[in-house]
């Protein structure tokens, strides 16, 4: 059967169970090898609070908070693990639906959507500390006693926002690879593209600091130029 014949409706629905079906497993596997080394991710995540408040403990409120950290702890990192395959298994669902021509950016473009969101991941956990004593010093008279399950619920919230706010660039240059925009519209599009940043990052980062918010549109705009000038000299559009 020729891969670029129209297939019929279940056809797709089969190819896209199976497709989470993967995704599923590499979860998985992905949150097994975490939970194994919950330990030290716990240490790693937790360090920023240590920068920022160093001497004092994060607190246990509830019995069963200590389960439920480890738990969630888990799942993000089986997910940041299983990243490579999700987003590989999401490109592959759409990649029938494209050209012969377009499907050459496939493994460019699933790269570089795992390297983005680690790196958005990562750049968030380095001025995750900064924006904690922003936020922990603005009232004075105020005794920190800070619950695990708040602080690392803002933690992995942090960085995820951070790993998938990083990713937007791919979006733009796959809208550009199938003739949606191109480099010319991009650029006309600056100032939009700079209110569009400052206004969903200020909606949802979850410290909601003015730090934060400049750290985040920053990098978000630097990512934006660099889309343009990649897609004028890869795509030549």
């Amino acid at each position: 059967m020729s891969k670029d014949r129209p297939r019929p409706v279940l056809e797709h629905l089969e190819e896209l169970r199976w497709r989470l079906v993967k995704s599923a497993i590499a979860l998985t596997v992905g949150a097994v090898v975490a939970f194994l080394f919950r330990e030290q991710l716990f240490d790693v995540l937790a360090k920023p609070y240590r920068l920022a408040l160093p001497g004092q403990d994060l607190n246990q409120f509830q019995v069963t908070e200590g389960f439920s950290i480890a738990m969630r702890l888990s799942l993000f990192g089986g997910a940041f693990l299983a990243s490579p395959v999700l987003f590989y298994q999401l490109w592959a669902f759409v990649n029938p639906a494209l050209t012969k021509k377009e499907r050459k950016w496939t493994i460019p473009i699933v790269t570089a959507l795992v390297v983005l969101f680690s790196g958005g991941a990562a750049f968030g956990y380095y001025i995750l500390p900064r924006g904690l004593v922003f936020l922990l010093g603005i009232q004075p008279g105020l005794t920190s006693v800070i619950g695990a399950s708040d602080y690392f619920g803002l933690t992995l919230r942090f960085l995820l926002i951070f790993g998938v706010a990083f990713e937007f660039p791919v979006f733009l240059f796959a809208a550009a690879a199938v003739g949606v925009v191109n480099s010319t519209q991009l650029k006309k599009g600056r100032r939009w593209a700079v209110l569009i940043i400052v206004i969903v990052g200020a909606v949802v980062t979850p410290t909601g600091d003015p730090l934060t918010l400049t750290a985040l549109s920053v990098p978000l705009y630097v990512l934006y130029e660099a889309t343009i000038w990649l897609v004028k000299l890869a795509l030549h559009k």
